[in-house]
């Protein structure tokens, strides 16, 4: 039987596909790694501007929904990051719907037609995963793609909630 008002069930009938993980899946103690595309995937981020707004917003979404320690990697048309949450008041999920629209708000305001694309990439990081490979994975993306030749060359990084050498001894003592 065939929904005939939605059409649902019928050929060649468009159905959005829901592939996020319930809200609360984002909630409390976890890792996780996002992927979010510029849309059209315009390269808005070979622009320091851009970049430094886009980090600004992610900032202060990150200090709002309580994350705990995170590493952002600009790419010319996306970008990576890698969130963990602090207890039950985090929710990366929020986090990263504040930071796509203030960004999205913010590089407009500069008199930009920027946007995002409507959905993102995210991966859940287990407890048994490597957590220092995620962080090296995310970290050498722009070596892979030949934008620099040591990950610690690309100037569009950062971590959130520690510094580089408090991540740099998690990652060795985990």
């Amino acid at each position: 039987m065939h929904n005939s008002e939605s059409g649902e069930g019928t050929p060649g009938s468009i159905r959005e596909k829901h592939h996020r993980l319930r809200p609360e899946t984002y909630v409390g103690n976890i890792v996780v790694a996002f992927t979010i595309n510029a849309a059209k995937r315009i390269p808005y981020f070979n622009d320091t501007d851009s970049v430094v707004c886009a980090t600004e917003a992610l900032a202060e979404a990150f200090k709002k929904h309580h994350g705990h320690v995170g590493i952002y990697v600009f790419m010319p048309d996306h970008v990576h990051l890698m969130l963990s949450g602090q207890g039950c008041e985090s929710n990366l999920l929020d986090l990263v719907g504040e930071f796509k629209q203030k960004t999205c708000f913010r590089v407009r305001k500069m008199g930009k037609d920027f946007g995002w694309q409507k959905d993102f990439y995210d991966h859940i990081v287990r407890a048994n995963e490597d957590y220092g490979a995620q962080v090296r994975y995310v970290l050498r993306n722009p070596v892979r793609r030949g934008l620099c030749e040591r990950w610690q060359d690309w100037p569009h990084k950062g971590v959130l909630g520690v510094t580089w050498e408090e991540l740099a001894v998690s990652i060795a003592t985990l």
